[in-house]
């Protein structure tokens, strides 16, 4: 296989996890926005759809290129509610 090719390769391998990385990061905000609205009407809510996208996130990151995010407690979620008031 020539340099180019595996360069071309490389490359494509890299596009699609970060593009990948942007999908899970977009639905990971979306629940992130849903368990602070339930938070905002005293609704429950559970931090469990965000840290599976996160742990999905992490396992891109591990292989590079693009950053881990933390996963979120519902005490996060309560303290930024609070600070948000």
């Amino acid at each position: 296989m020539s340099v180019h090719k595996e360069i071309t390769k490389h490359v494509e391998q890299v596009n699609s996890r970060v593009n990948h990385y942007k999908q899970l990061d977009q639905l990971r905000e979306s629940f992130i926005e849903e368990a602070i609205l339930l938070c905002k009407v005293g609704e429950n809510f559970s931090v469990d759809k965000i840290n599976e996208v996160t742990e999905q996130m992490n396992e891109l990151a591990r292989l590079g290129v693009v950053p881990t995010r933390k996963k979120v407690s519902e005490e996060m979620v309560v303290e930024f509610v609070n600070r948000s008031k």
